[in-house]
């Protein structure tokens, strides 16, 4: 493993240790949604 992958690996342990990493994954899903983007995702892939 190369240090990039070491260092990634590393802050993700870290992250989910401390968790941090669900923390952020529902702040991305709540701005997500505020910005409308879901809704934009959800009617392209309808087709709209």
């Amino acid at each position: 493993m190369n240090k990039d992958a070491q260092m990634r690996a590393a802050i993700n342990q870290k992250l989910i240790e401390t968790g941090e990493r669900e923390r952020l994954k529902e702040l991305l899903r709540a701005k997500l949604i505020e910005c409308g983007w879901k809704d934009q995702l959800k009617a392209h892939c309808k087709g709209n």
